[in-house]
């Protein structure tokens, strides 16, 4: 009885007349795909109260980012395959339940390694709305069409990151540091409440119907595909980087170059503008030139803004804002490498969207274990560490898109059609998808 409810259900929602409005999908997937950024850029300004509250050192409380990486780069690897067999929204209910659960835990905890653990539980359950989300673009758009959504979607989730440290300032300021998280726990029950106004994106039709314990080898397979190893290097290297950023700024900003607390989050928010504004760059550009071009343009640019970092960390030339210049930079390019190395390795498999999705998250946040974990392991009170880290990082990114940009300089006409070759964008398999496209087009 419960099959045919749900396969009525799919049914329903595959026809246009159920397609919710653009707009509401494109706000509720903005906000699963915040849960990365809110999870950790919220309490960034407090890192170091809760170091001084908790008698831990800097590198300490360093970990806490990079054990939130550790069970948010493993966690994925489950959520894509439970998605890919048994729909999309299911999977997010109930990582939403482990996120706010972890949450309180954090609230609730006495000590640094407390938080520790419950920060891997807050990334098992947040990891799910972060990358089903990806992959519900993936049900709905291919090709360039899909990297373009992928940065609109961003640009306005960009909102968390850009106002999480400035509210988390203020927070610490005004009711301590356990309060952010108890904040958290509260965006975790409306995110909740909004999901189930979203309809499932993956029909039955499509699902995987292999054993869940077989999904591991299909892992193993896709490791096997040059072109996904391209892209998700490019990506991974990258956010090695900016989870270096992420884990150096605080320390970095307010107590080697003394900025107050509540000031960090216009530092850090600097960086987010230039965010939203390459991916709403990207969102114009990569229909014309193509994902891979401006992956490429966006991972050299990474470089040089690594390179220049390193130098000026190591030679403190500019003080503060020879620092502050490189960093942004750096952040900034994220809207021309993120979405278009997730959707190019997303586009040869629309039927695996969420293990290829959750591949490749895994792959970026692991690497971000490593540049968050570098630079909590050579802390020496300067900002050097995060700057080697995070030069060795563009260069890295930069090294991995070019192995996949043989292509790129072909006409961007020919890749696109390649590529996408329906012309709204829609996946031909998923009839929902032209439904939603229909609206976009309208909008």
């Amino acid at each position: 009885m419960l099959d045919n409810q749900a396969a009525r259900h799919d049914r329903a929602i595959e026809t246009p007349n159920h397609a919710p409005s653009q707009w509401r999908v494109l706000a509720i997937l903005s906000a699963l795909m915040g849960f990365a950024s809110i999870s950790t850029d919220t309490y960034l300004p407090a890192m170091p109260a809760m170091a001084r509250a908790l008698k831990a050192d800097a590198g300490d409380v360093d970990f806490t980012i990079s054990a939130y990486l550790i069970g948010f780069s493993f966690g994925q690897l489950f959520w894509g395959a439970v998605s890919d067999r048994y729909g999309r929204r299911l999977p997010v209910a109930a990582g939403l339940v482990l996120f706010i659960i972890g949450s309180a835990g954090c609230a609730l905890s006495a000590g640094v390694w407390t938080i520790i653990f419950w920060r891997v539980v807050q990334a098992l359950g947040a990891c799910a709305s972060v990358v089903l989300s990806r992959a519900m673009v993936r049900d709905l758009y291919e090709g360039p069409r899909a990297a373009q959504m992928l940065s609109t979607l961003i640009a306005i989730m960009a909102i968390a990151p850009l106002l999480g440290p400035i509210l988390g300032g203020e927070i610490e300021v005004f009711a301590g540091w356990r309060a952010i998280f108890w904040g958290l726990v509260g965006v975790g029950l409306v995110t909740l409440a909004a999901l189930f106004t979203l309809p499932e994106t993956l029909p039955a039709p499509r699902r995987q119907t292999a054993s869940l314990c077989g999904a591991f080898g299909r892992y193993g397979q896709l490791l096997k595909n040059r072109k996904i190893l391209g892209y998700a290097g490019a990506g991974a290297f990258f956010y090695a980087g900016m989870y270096a950023y992420i884990a150096g700024t605080p320390f970095a900003f307010i107590t080697y170059h003394h900025v107050p607390a509540e000031a960090y989050g216009l530092l850090f928010g600097a960086g987010i503008l230039g965010i939203v504004v390459t991916n709403i760059l990207n969102t114009r550009l990569v229909l014309r030139f193509g994902i891979d071009r401006i992956l490429m343009g966006g991972a050299l640019a990474a470089a040089l803004a690594g390179l220049a970092l390193a130098l000026t960390a190591f030679t403190d030339w500019g003080g503060l804002w020879g620092l502050f210049a490189p960093l942004v930079l750096f952040v900034s390019v994220a809207g021309f490498i993120v979405a278009n190395s997730i959707a190019g390795a997303m586009a040869d498999f629309p039927d695996q969207a969420g293990e290829v999705s959750a591949l490749v998250g895994a792959i970026q946040y692991g690497a971000g274990i490593a540049g968050s974990g570098l630079v909590g392991a050579f802390a020496d009170g300067t900002p050097w560490p995060m700057g080697w880290v995070i030069a060795f990082a563009g260069v890295g990114s930069l090294v991995c898109a070019r192995l996949v940009a043989g292509a790129a300089f072909a006409r961007p006409e020919e890749r696109t059609k390649e590529r996408c070759p329906a012309s709204t964008g829609a996946t031909a398999s998923n009839p929902a998808s032209s439904a939603y496209n229909q609206r976009d087009n309208e909008a």
